[in-house]
């Protein structure tokens, strides 16, 4: 199934077992995704698939720093006058930017949507960015910057990325580092605003208890009233270049003031969601190794041998790449056992198949997850304009837990032996100043 609409103007309804939205492609580029649940509320969810890893160098921080100044303000709107008006209604807006995609939404009540839309989707596409604005805001994100460089949490994911990058954009912070938030200019915003932000980038979704047409039509009505129903444009190209597979160990040491114990992660480059078929695999081993105190590395890290406080394993899947990652918050003095543990499980998956009835129990538990964590108004519309902004389809999104269920024995000891070698990766360890 595909959701690629060569029409004009096309709607296409959808059934899948526990989600039925429409898609609705308007003229201008612009997707409109609605489906009506029987919960009070509708959340109006804009995605685009614009983050920082569509900044060059000099400009840096710049999606995120767009994201803060979205409202301030339009021509029809002063500054602050949007935020009054939703909470007049008692509706709650906000926002956020990643490294692929930044999304903004209101969530807000069903009689109250058609008088809020047109808000939302002005302070989107005609924010003014007016010059004093923009400094006073600069000084806003420069705190902001502050704050994540205080956060150990913040600072060794950066780290992390940095070893785990090296080509794709991925290794930039998507604040920004302050010298460079401190020297953007306001036509410099309006540069890339007036790039990138624009109807055929946009995804919009509506979730809620409104008839579906009706949902579709406030869109459409909302956005001609603030003067883009015909505007469109080009989307973006895809042409960034992947980061190689390691091909030796590559370690990187820091020292931190604030640790009281030790962070250890192990990582590799794997595929990204532009390969999201090499994913599932890599998602199961995930959660077979660390989901819950019954996990491997759980049982034999800290709660047999407790080497360990903590210990996970994550599959992040990026549009582009992706990285897979041990890691374990433990005492300085077990560095050395506990990543040998850690490299040990690894060999363990290339080299012995799963029980069928472990990888049953854990399959089953992760397409749980997936399903109960998409009921809400806010999360069907998260998920619908993620995949979509993302992916340009929500046939992934619908096919997740049949992928996860359909994933054997055979499956997880071949992404192991293909994207997890135990001597070709990166390590990173942070130890607490001594």
């Amino acid at each position: 199934m595909t959701l690629t609409l060569t029409q004009e103007r096309s709607t296409q309804r959808l059934n899948a077992p526990l989600n039925a939205p429409v898609i609705h492609r308007l003229s201008n580029g612009m997707t409109i995704i609605a489906e009506q649940l029987p919960v009070d509320a509708v959340n109006f969810n804009l995605w685009l698939n614009v983050g920082s890893v569509l900044e060059g160098n000099e400009i840096n921080g710049m999606a995120h720093f767009l994201e803060h100044m979205i409202f301030k303000g339009t021509d029809r709107l002063k500054s602050g006058e949007f935020e009054q008006r939703i909470e007049a209604r008692g509706a709650v807006t906000n926002a956020a930017t990643s490294q692929d995609y930044t999304h903004y939404y209101i969530t807000t009540a069903p009689q109250d949507f058609a008088d809020l839309a047109p808000l939302q989707l002005d302070v989107l596409l005609n924010p003014a960015i007016p010059s004093d604005g923009f400094d006073r805001e600069r000084h806003v994100v420069l705190e902001e910057i502050r704050r994540s460089n205080d956060n150990p949490r913040r600072r060794n994911y950066q780290r992390m990325v940095e070893l785990g990058f090296q080509t794709l954009p991925y290794h930039r912070p998507v604040l920004g580092p302050s010298n460079v938030i401190e020297d953007l200019k306001a036509e410099q915003m309006r540069a890339f605003h007036q790039q990138w932000y624009h109807p055929s980038n946009v995804t919009a979704v509506a979730v809620g208890n409104l008839p579906v047409d009706q949902l579709i039509a406030i869109v459409e009505k909302s956005l001609d009233s603030v003067g883009w129903s015909a505007k469109t444009q080009n989307d973006r190209p895809h042409d960034f270049n992947l980061d190689p597979v390691y091909t030796d160990i590559v370690r990187q040491e820091y020292e931190d003031a604030s640790l009281q114990q030790a962070r250890l992660m192990l990582m590799w480059r794997v595929p990204g969601l532009i390969n999201l078929q090499e994913t599932y695999a890599l998602d199961i081993i995930s959660n077979l190794l660390s989901q819950g105190r019954t996990a491997r590395l759980v049982q034999d890290l800290r709660e047999k041998r407790g080497l360990v406080s903590g210990v996970n394993a994550s599959n992040m899947s990026y549009q582009y790449q992706g990285l897979f990652t041990l890691s374990a918050t433990l005492p300085t003095e077990n560095l050395e056992t506990v990543e040998t543990a850690l490299l040990g499980h690894i060999q363990q998956l290339q080299q012995d198949l799963v029980n069928p009835k472990d990888l049953e129990k854990i399959c089953t538990q992760v397409a749980n997850q997936f399903i109960f964590g998409n009921e809400t108004p806010s999360d069907r519309a998260n998920l619908y304009g993620y995949y979509h902004a993302i992916m340009g389809d929500l046939e992934p999104a619908f096919a997740y837990t049949d992928r996860i269920r359909q994933i054997t024995p055979e499956d997880i000891r071949n992404a192991a032996q293909k994207y997890l070698p135990t001597d070709a990766l990166g390590i990173l360890t942070i130890k607490p100043t001594p």
